[in-house]
C-alpha cells in the first residue's frame, strides 16, 4: 500500500539513525518499527488481575494527584 504520512522530525531521525545502523531502507526501517510497536502488547504476558476494591475513584485526576502529594516519597 501506497499512503503519504508526515513524520515528526524527532521520528524521521530516529529512523533515518536506524538505517544508517542496519543498513536498510527507509521504507524497511519504517515498516519494521510499526509492526515491532502494534504487536508489542501480545508478546508480553497478560498483566495479572489483583482481587480486591479500587482505593479511590481514579476518574478524578485532582484527586489522584492530590492524593499522591500527601503520600510520603519511596
Amino acid at each position: 500500500m501506497r499512503t503519504t504520512v508526515t513524520i515528526d522530525d524527532d521520528v524521521a531521525a530516529l529512523i533515518e539513525q536506524e538505517r544508517r545502523r542496519t543498513g536498510e531502507t527507509f521504507k524497511e526501517v519504517l515498516n519494521r518499527m510499526l509492526r515491532t510497536a502494534t504487536h508489542r502488547d501480545a508478546d508480553g504476558p497478560p498483566l495479572p488481575k489483583v482481587p480486591g476494591e479500587l482505593q479511590m475513584d481514579i476518574s478524578d485526576v485532582s484527586v489522584v494527584l492530590a492524593r499522591l502529594d500527601d503520600e510520603p516519597r519511596r
